[in-house]
């Protein structure tokens, strides 16, 4: 089965640029909950690699964390989809832990715990460090302009040059379906 790798906030769900504090602020973005759906019907393990600092910043706790991601899977399953996995990092970014992202200690926790290899396996973000994450396990990144994309976009063009762009999740999911159903 492949295996595609999401980044949540700006991915997923609407991003804030003061955190998703609570459950009450976790929005799907429109479509990504049917994209999920999607890639678990063509048969993908999809999993999330997220940065959550505002644990450490004392913005939310462990335990508001986990009714976040029980919102989450809740949604997504009544959608027709399923979440294997939620790998996360905790910390600040100046606590130079070694996964959060763009360091690749997170998705070597992927890699690890599902007992894969991440090289050339999708990974979808919407910031220039999902990029450079996936990059430095061999992924193939893709940026979406939901969330931070745009920002990401207009701010490092240049150094997106090689990476494909789309509007949200779902116009990705619609893109990599269609193109592993077309005739070889």
């Amino acid at each position: 089965m492949p295996l595609i790798v999401l980044d949540r906030d700006g991915v997923i769900n609407e991003d804030s640029d003061d955190y998703i504090k609570s459950p009450e602020e976790w929005v799907p973005i429109e479509g990504s909950l049917e994209a999920i759906a999607r890639l678990h019907h063509h048969g993908y393990r999809v999993v999330v690699a997220t940065n959550q600092s505002g644990i450490a910043r004392g913005l939310f706790t462990l335990d508001t964390l986990m009714a976040i991601h029980r919102k989450m899977h809740n949604q997504i399953k009544e959608a027709g989809g399923s979440l294997e996995a939620i790998f996360f990092c905790p910390h600040a970014p100046d606590d130079e832990c070694l996964c959060r992202k763009p360091k690749p200690g997170l998705l070597r926790q992927v890699e690890r715990r599902l007992g894969v290899k991440l090289k050339n396996a999708p990974l979808v973000g919407d910031s220039l460090r999902d990029i450079q994450a996936a990059q430095s396990v061999q992924a193939s990144p893709v940026l979406v302009r939901t969330g931070k994309g745009e920002r990401t976009l207009a701010k490092h063009r240049a150094d997106l040059k090689q990476i494909p762009i789309d509007d949200c999740l779902y116009s990705y999911v619609n893109r990599l379906i269609s193109a592993a159903e077309e005739p070889i």
